[in-house]
């Protein structure tokens, strides 16, 4: 049986490096091979076609072997049990590393690119792959400390579902602690009437915190059986939810969100929540999207991991 595959790109540049470190690093904890990739594209300048066709492709595939030769020793120091295999590929990189994200576990890339013009700015390749790919994509920056949990955003919806799926098994397999981070606030929860009709308020001092650690509770609920190596905080906090997940992202190693959440619209691929946390959060961020249904069980399942035995 041929081992699960994860794919990072890469172009040379510092982010695309440490893209290449952490994606070794998800192999080895995930028992999967890990597949380089990097894309040229030779357009020549108009009129000079027939004349530097071959020599600039020839020139460009000389380069691009380069970055996969450093970039191939960079994953084997990190990850020496890893099987690494490389693509030296023709065409965009979006697009290449969105058709090959459909077989795999997990797609990495950095942040900003040789052309990104800030490392706070989130690159065109990764933009595109976090609101196409197929499969979990990770946007990488500098880990921090091996001991730092992953936090998982939870919303109640079924994206964030398909995160904490994720997250489950991400923290399993690497054996890291969990954070689930419910955020909540009067204008999040809808207003219900009192119970009682001659109360004057809905809601009683501190009702509407207890009632979101209930429902933070209930979309836990099953987790921690299947995950029983998993150590959980519970972490329900009043605060936007951009706010609670990039500052929560300062002692983590990882964010795993959903890509849209409670409150996103139907025809918007990335939410805004997202979409912040991607632009501002400290440490790398997993984008999930989707569910799939399990024939063998006969309802949903999540897409990603194994429960526990």
């Amino acid at each position: 049986m041929q081992l699960p595959l994860t794919v990072v790109g890469t172009d040379g540049s510092a982010p695309a490096r440490t893209a290449v470190e952490q994606a070794a690093r998800e192999a080895a904890c995930h028992g999967s091979r890990l597949r380089i990739v990097h894309t040229v594209n030779w357009v020549p300048p108009p009129g000079f076609a027939s004349l530097l066709n071959e020599t600039g492709e020839k020139a460009l595939r000389e380069g691009g072997e380069r970055v996969l030769a450093e970039a191939e020793t960079t994953a084997r120091s990190v990850a020496p049990q890893v099987e690494v295999s490389t693509t030296l590929a023709m065409g965009d990189p979006r697009s290449v590393l969105t058709e090959l994200s459909g077989e795999a576990l997990m797609t990495v890339v950095g942040s900003s690119g040789t052309s990104g013009i800030a490392s706070g700015l989130l690159g065109s390749v990764a933009r595109h792959l976090v609101t196409h790919a197929e499969s979990p994509v990770m946007v990488a920056r500098e880990p921090s400390a091996s001991s730092a949990p992953v936090v998982v955003g939870v919303d109640g919806s079924a994206e964030a579902e398909a995160a904490t799926a994720f997250a489950f098994a991400e923290a399993a397999a690497c054996a890291e602690p969990l954070v689930a981070l419910h955020a909540w606030s009067e204008w999040s929860v809808p207003l219900s009437p009192p119970d009682d009709p001659s109360l004057r308020y809905a809601r009683a001092p501190g009702e509407l915190e207890a009632g979101e650690k209930r429902l933070l509770a209930q979309l836990l609920a099953g987790w921690g059986e299947r995950y029983p190596q998993v150590a959980v905080e519970r972490r329900t906090v009043r605060e936007r939810a951009r706010q609670a997940l990039i500052e929560a992202s300062g002692s983590a190693r990882l964010l795993v969100l959903g890509r849209r959440g409670k409150g996103g619209f139907a025809g918007l691929r990335l939410g805004s929540v997202s979409n912040a946390a991607l632009h501002h959060a400290h440490c790398s961020v997993v984008v999930v999207h989707g569910r799939r249904t399990d024939s063998a069980s006969g309802g949903q399942a999540p897409l990603f991991g194994r429960p526990a035995v």
